[in-house]
């Protein structure tokens, strides 16, 4: 007797551009391939969310090319983040620098895609990798946002009440992975064995929600806070 399987329920994405010439463009290029269905929107806040009130999302595309609608992306960005942060949220842009890659990230999306370097299948990629739970962010992106963690001394990591969620030696840990050290370079900078620096690293990713080192460094950005260099190593 033969099973027939299930294909695998369609991704709901939104394309929320600032044309609707260019939205009716990339949404016209998502609706060729099955598993995808797709909702446009401008890049509105009151336009979006009136959507987001109707129809189910599971991935939101923000478009934007200049500089000044990149700006009001990110704030609309932020505003659907908090209110729907279930919905894995992707920036699209034409080029990027190091400001906008630590912005983008730190107003809640799951990825950053440029459409200049990126052929459109990888989009497609991008949409399936952000809905499955994972952050889409090249070589260079990631560069850049471990630049900004390197730039301070320690990483104080708090929830949105200001309260601390990690040890003082978890946070050690995760200051040295952002400096991009291994579990054994770790192991050696703190005086501890290796095996003591996995267990902290799983009860780090237990509390933060998180499940890999480039998540780490990404939530880092977001929710770290800099102060004084009081922690030496070993201590």
């Amino acid at each position: 007797m033969s099973h027939l399987s299930i294909p695998p329920e369609p991704v709901r994405v939104l394309v929320a551009d600032s044309t609707r010439m260019q939205s009716q463009l990339l949404s016209g290029a998502l609706r060729r391939r099955p598993e995808f269905t797709v909702t446009c929107a401008l890049v509105e806040s009151e336009a979006i969310l009136e959507v987001l009130q109707t129809t189910p999302v599971d991935v939101a595309l923000f478009c934007a090319d200049r500089e000044t609608e990149i700006a009001s992306a990110l704030a609309i960005l932020r505003r659907v983040h908090l209110a729907y942060p279930t919905i894995a949220c992707v920036v699209l842009v034409e080029s990027y620098d190091r400001d906008l890659v630590v912005n983008v990230f730190r107003s809640g999306a799951k990825g950053l895609f440029c459409s200049a370097e990126t052929p459109f299948r990888a989009l497609c990629k991008c949409i399936h990798s952000v809905h499955a739970g994972q952050v889409w962010a090249n070589s260079k992106q990631l560069r850049y946002l471990l630049e900004v963690i390197t730039h301070v001394p320690s990483l104080r990591v708090v929830n949105s009440a200001g309260d601390e969620l990690l040890t003082t030696r978890e946070e050690q840990v995760v200051a040295l992975v952002a400096e991009g050290l291994s579990n054994r370079e770790i192991a050696k900078e703190l005086g501890l064995s290796e095996h003591t620096i996995k267990k902290y690293l799983f009860r780090v990713f237990d509390k933060l929600g998180i499940s890999s080192r480039v998540e780490l460094v990404l939530y880092a950005v977001s929710h770290g806070d800099s102060r004084n260099a009081e922690w030496i190593a070993g201590n």
